[in-house]
């Protein structure tokens, strides 16, 4: 072997050492570039304030499903990171909030926000950036925008704001004899004035005379005087529309005056939260309330109980409700339909995603759930529940419905209604 053939055989392997030198040190930076590129999915959520207690379960239940979806390899081969921040329960936090997760942090996805009020506004940010969202327990937001990239997940159905009132003024028209008049009280905020309007509705098709129609400010402390008002205005029956704060404000006022109408309920949102049932404990009792999820036997869904044992693990010591039947699933359910739409569409295309969802059915551990007209459920599954025999001090009487039986629509019933109020607080 010559000098000259030596020479260009050691330079023809130093190439290739070299060459896999430099692939090595491509994959070694390419590599962690890949794995840290997540699909990341904003949102704000009410983590302080007035609706706090129900927006740390939906954050729970959305952290479950990113840890199950991440198990099983992401999306798309991608990690999911959430990225949230807290609004304070406030409003007016929540368009900056969402500019900065669609400008600053470069979400590839939306989910929420949560409540009426909360997502009321972050609407105009999503339409102007074309993203696509899916709204957390939101009532009527889409009556007002027409946004074909909105979805709602709360089962209201094709009526709508009406479907939050609907079987109380129907159980109260089916009783005999049949009441006449109504009061009608709301907290003045975008949610509960929204189903005040439904409940207006519902009054005037079922036959009803609105004798008392008042709303008060968000900070009111003092229910007293409110209640006084409406018991002076003498109505059959007592609609109210109310927060978590509030709602405990107005049944302490209701006995306090020792007041009982003949029904007595509506869409108080406080009583959905389990804490707050244990803390209110007996003077619930004969409250007829709406529950958009409930433990009756007929709300069993696929993987549902995995996803609420597990919420029951990560709820401990956070002061939240232990059960989460009213919120985790609709969040987890959030979760699911994005990522069937995001798998199905093969990218995170938003307007793709949106004209999946919109086309197609899930099933879901909230059951299965199809949109129709302005991104709302296909069909209503509202149901009236009302509280009897509550005892004191005891959360765990909550677990099922045997204290809070399901009374209307017939179908998911789980126990009879009580008529009037009177015979129910007994």
């Amino acid at each position: 072997m010559t000098f000259a053939t030596r020479t260009s055989g050691m330079r023809a392997l130093a190439r290739r050492i070299l060459g896999a030198a430099f692939a090595l040190t491509l994959c070694l930076f390419i590599a962690p570039a890949q794995a840290a590129d997540p699909i990341k999915i904003g949102f704000s959520m009410a983590l302080t304030g007035g609706v706090a207690p129900n927006g740390k379960q939906m954050l729970i239940a959305l952290e479950i499903w990113r840890d199950d979806v991440n198990a099983k390899g992401g999306l798309l081969g991608r990690q999911v990171e959430l990225v949230y921040y807290d609004d304070q329960s406030n409003p007016a936090n929540v368009p900056g909030i969402y500019q900065k997760l669609l400008k600053v942090d470069n979400v590839d996805l939306l989910i929420g926000p949560y409540a009426t009020n909360m997502v009321a506004p972050a609407m105009p940010v999503i339409m102007g950036q074309k993203k696509t969202t899916i709204g957390l327990l939101a009532l009527g937001i889409n009556q007002h925008f027409k946004y074909p990239q909105y979805f709602s997940m709360v089962p209201a159905g094709p009526d709508g704001i009406k479907s939050f009132s609907e079987g109380f003024f129907k159980i109260a028209s089916e009783q005999k004899p049949k009441p006449k008049t109504v009061a009608i009280v709301s907290a003045d905020a975008e949610f509960a004035k929204t189903a005040a309007g439904g409940a207006k509705a519902n009054a005037e098709k079922y036959g009803f005379k609105v004798v008392y129609d008042q709303s008060y400010p968000p900070p009111t402390q003092s229910f007293g005087p409110i209640i006084r008002a409406v018991k002076a205005a003498d109505p059959d029956i007592v609609f109210v529309a109310s927060y978590p704060p509030d709602t405990v404000g107005i049944v302490r006022a209701i006995h306090e005056i020792d007041y009982k109408p003949k029904m007595l309920g509506g869409t108080m949102i406080g009583l959905l939260v389990t804490p707050l049932r244990a803390q209110l404990g007996p003077l619930m009792n004969g409250i007829t309330i709406m529950e958009s999820f409930t433990p009756a036997p007929t709300f069993n869904f696929p993987g549902l109980q995995a996803v609420l044992a597990e919420y029951g693990k990560r709820a401990q010591g956070q002061k939240i409700d232990p059960f989460g039947y009213g919120f985790v699933p609709f969040a987890y359910a959030a979760g699911q339909i994005l990522a069937e739409a995001v798998t199905q569409t093969k990218g995170v295309d938003n307007a793709k995603i949106a004209n999946y969802i919109r086309s197609h059915e899930f099933d879901t551990v909230a059951g299965k759930i199809k949109f129709g007209k302005d991104g709302e459920w296909a069909q209503s599954r509202m149901v009236f529940s009302q509280f009897q025999n509550v005892e004191p001090n005891n959360l765990m009487q909550f677990k099922d419905t045997k204290h809070l039986p399901v009374v209307w629509p017939e179908k998911y019933a789980t126990g009879k209604f009580i008529y009037p109020y009177a015979d129910a607080v007994k």
